[in-house]
């Protein structure tokens, strides 16, 4: 395997309008006490090349940024896989910001359970007054079964039994996968569901991410659940997982992080 570090790579893609909130995404890093021998380097991926965050980010050698085409979120994560040096890839949308513990806590989840391939975490939504909310039907807390996840996905309405905004992969992982999926929206779900069709996970009780709920959130536009486009992202994110469990009856073997 490819000499790797004890990092765990955070990408963040980034547009105009949450480009204000990436020193609250920066603060929740810097705060992370990492295990021994372990860092954190931030990948902060732009989704167009206005140079807008040239002068948006801190001086701090463990951060780079990138620039590319527009293409949406998933482009601009799978662009930042690039400069990848971790041996863990996780999951930070720009408005939003990690508990104190978190990335301990899913390293922790890989060195306990070598068989897994992504881990997720409980999640409180962090509402304009600054108050949180949290949600009281998460699952237990330990390993997911290969096929849990997708199965509860078709079982209710496409929605999801852990959140993708908290995902952590192995590295490897994601590049089999191909990293995110070319969807305008949900390519995180696709993501998600593509990993626990081929590997098992990790689901951490402790709350893991403060998810931002914001006007400008993609999320809550109304081009978000557009009947047309939202039936069809599902149908082809559901498609793949099936086919990744079908063609691939075994999983796919997994490198532990040493």
């Amino acid at each position: 395997m490819e000499n790797l570090t004890q990092l765990v790579s955070v990408i963040t893609p980034v547009h105009a309008p949450s480009i204000e909130y990436l020193a609250g995404a920066y603060e929740s890093l810097a705060k992370q006490e990492m295990p021994a021998g372990w860092d954190w380097q931030w990948l902060v991926q732009e989704d167009g090349q206005t140079g807008a965050l040239v002068n948006a980010l801190p001086e701090d050698p463990r951060i780079s940024h990138g620039t590319g085409r527009p293409g949406g979120p998933g482009v601009a994560r799978t662009l930042a896989l690039s400069r990848v040096s971790g041996q863990l890839i996780k999951v930070l949308d720009a408005d939003d910001q990690l508990t104190p513990g978190a990335l301990a806590r899913d390293i922790a989840a890989f060195a306990a359970h070598p068989q897994i391939g992504w881990a997720t975490s409980r999640v409180l939504d962090l509402l304009p007054d600054g108050s949180t909310a949290g949600w009281d039907k998460d699952p237990a807390g330990g390993v997911v079964d290969r096929g849990a996840v997708l199965s509860f996905w078709q079982a209710n309405g496409y929605r999801a039994s852990v959140h993708p905004a908290t995902l952590c992969l192995r590295r490897d992982l994601v590049f089999a996968l191909g990293g995110w999926m070319a969807l305008p929206a949900s390519e995180d779900t696709g993501l998600l569901l593509a990993a626990n069709a081929v590997s098992p996970g990790y689901f951490t009780r402790e709350y893991g991410l403060l998810y931002r709920k914001w006007p400008g959130q993609v999320t809550s536009q109304p081009a978000h659940r557009e009947p047309a486009e939202y039936q069809g992202r599902m149908k082809i994110i559901e498609a793949r997982a099936n086919a990744l469990a079908s063609m691939l009856p075994h999983g796919l073997p997994l490198t532990p992080p040493a």
